[in-house]
């Protein structure tokens, strides 16, 4: 066999993989893996399955079906203020980790420099690299996970091309102010750079907060592609079903690339949810429905040890366990999966240096028994 070169030699499984695997061998409760274990809305099952049985089975536009689009057009209106064009500006993918990848892929040339933040999302830095880019690691800052922008200012260079950013994000839990998307706003317009916003958890915001969109400001807009998931505002991960907002310049590009990646996206499932969209009450109440799992989580693990870090947004509770043990994250998590039957995810993986703070992920996007079971084990420890 001819020798193969990676193009990712230091990638391996992800850790989410390792950690579902070891929950699954060792019969634990899993918090690692970021799903629901509640059932999809029946009425979206019966949209799609109504569209596979009236014959929507065949390929649909590469950009997406345009009644698709035109919801997600409507929806951005309702929300942001502003109607993008469905046929030039909104693209439906396979999940958000193809819109990522694509964007990434038309935007990024050799040795253009990404800015982007640890702790991060692990498909940023490997596409940025599969593009021949040079990913510039930022820190957020501990333990409030907020931007130093200042830092930001100091580490743009003239081979800086694209700044990627996440809120709420994952995996803190944390979300950008309107502030932090004015100095953003002032740093891309002055240095030209393109913004991608990945937008995921953008309907999961607590405690009153607002969801502070790229697409709400008409200058960043301009230079920015906001990336959303169905997958995860409609508690239905395995159907990998996304989209992004970009400008037409952008679209056309992204759009080159998704062709030859995915091409389309599945048709039923376009079809149900360009209806499901139509309501808005069958997306405005998450928010409500995550903070109450949020709640009911942290009012369990209270007489704990542990100490919990404010989570804003998401379905991701962050838990500072260094008052109870030393050893590494990594070390804790896999103690914790195979001799407590609880699953997490280190913090420290979601760094390209392995900063350990000793710090937990717990993803409470799960039924109240299981939540309940698990802060019982949180509360021996």
């Amino acid at each position: 066999m001819p020798k193969l070169q990676s193009k990712l030699p230091n990638v391996g499984n992800s850790i989410f993989t390792v950690m579902s695997r070891m929950a699954v061998n060792h019969g634990a409760i899993n918090l690692s893996q970021g799903f629901p274990d509640f059932p999809v809305s029946d009425e979206l099952i019966e949209l799609i399955s109504s569209a596979m049985r009236s014959g929507k089975n065949q390929y649909a536009p590469m950009a997406g079906l345009p009644e698709l689009r035109v919801s997600v057009s409507s929806l951005i209106q309702r929300r942001y203020g502003y109607a993008p064009d469905p046929d030039l500006e909104v693209t439906v993918t396979a999940g958000a980790t193809e819109a990522l990848f694509a964007s990434i892929m038309a935007i990024v040339q050799p040795d253009d420099e990404v800015l982007l933040f640890d702790p991060g999302y692990d498909s940023y830095a490997p596409a940025i690299r599969m593009a021949g880019g040079i990913p510039i690691h930022l820190k957020l800052k501990y333990p409030t996970y907020t931007i130093d922008w200042e830092e930001v200012g100091e580490s743009i260079t003239p081979k800086t091309r694209l700044i990627i950013i996440n809120s709420p994000h994952n995996p803190t839990g944390s979300v950008l102010s309107n502030l932090d998307l004015q100095l953003l706003e002032d740093l891309a317009l002055a240095n030209e750079l393109y913004v991608l916003s990945d937008e995921v958890y953008e309907h999961i915001v607590f405690d009153g907060k607002l969801h502070e969109s790229v697409l709400r400001s008409p200058l960043l807009r301009e230079r920015s592609i906001a990336v959303s998931s169905f997958g995860k505002t409609f508690h239905a991960t395995g159907w990998k079903v996304g989209y992004l907002v970009a400008p037409e310049s952008l679209s056309t590009e992204i759009r080159k690339v998704h062709q030859f990646l995915a091409f389309s996206v599945h048709t039923p499932s376009q079809v149900g949810l360009a209806s499901f969209l139509k309501n808005p009450e069958n997306y405005s109440s998450l928010s409500k429905m995550y903070q109450r799992k949020r709640d009911f989580f942290l009012q369990g693990i209270q007489s704990s040890r542990f100490r919990p870090i404010p989570c804003r947004g998401t379905y991701f509770q962050l838990i500072d366990y260094s008052a109870i043990d030393q050893r590494s994250d990594v070390e804790m998590a896999t103690f914790m999966t195979q001799e407590l039957g609880l699953a997490s995810i280190p913090i420290s993986v979601f760094y390209s240096d392995q900063t350990d703070h000793k710090v937990l992920r717990f993803c409470f996007a799960k039924e109240e028994e299981t939540l309940s079971k698990a802060a019982d084990i949180l509360c021996k420890i």
